[in-house]
């Protein structure tokens, strides 16, 4: 089993954190895994991407070239990666920040208002958290509650663990269009 995932957006919407815990998941259950950050300058407000490896093989390069999985949090990724993702692979897509349909007709594609979500349940900071929510739903990876168990580890107090928790809840229970 392999997996390669990209995930990418703007600096701020929880790019990296969300790779980190692809690969904590990955580690928990005793796979190999790599993850390899890629931002601009800027942080804040500029691109960022993150690429994640999880694979019960060894990693010869951390880079993912061809994702499994792409997540696509705002629009400038969606043009960037869409067409590196490999045939029937799944493309993730925040809906609320892309306003354009992606183009590819041989991929599995989802729809996500996940900042719309995230700002109804409290704070758009979780936006990543739904999307995860959504590949729970789709994918059977992971379960939920071991995903749960990584956001406790990640939260730096319960207060954000409970809105993580709402996240992912409301990310496994939201309507999908397919695209």
């Amino acid at each position: 089993m392999t997996e390669e995932i990209l995930i990418a957006g703007f600096g701020g919407q929880g790019v990296l954190f969300l790779g980190q815990i692809f690969a904590h998941m990955g580690m928990k259950k005793g796979f190999n895994v790599s993850w390899l950050p890629s931002y601009g300058p800027e942080m804040r407000g500029g691109t960022a991407n993150c690429s994640v490896i999880i694979s019960s093989d060894m990693i010869g390069s951390p880079v993912v070239f061809n994702p499994d999985t792409l997540f696509v949090l705002n629009k400038p990724s969606l043009e960037k990666f869409e067409a590196s993702v490999k045939k029937d692979g799944m493309m993730l897509i925040n809906s609320s920040l892309v306003d354009i349909e992606a183009k590819r007709e041989d991929l599995n594609i989802y729809y996500i208002p996940a900042t719309d979500i995230a700002s109804r349940i409290g704070s758009v900071k979780v936006a990543n958290i739904v999307m995860l929510g959504a590949y729970l739903r789709l994918k059977s990876t992971f379960s939920f509650s071991e995903v749960k168990d990584i956001l406790r580890e990640f939260s730096k107090t319960e207060e954000i663990y409970s809105l993580n928790c709402k996240a992912l809840e409301e990310g496994f229970e939201c309507t999908l269009r397919r695209g």
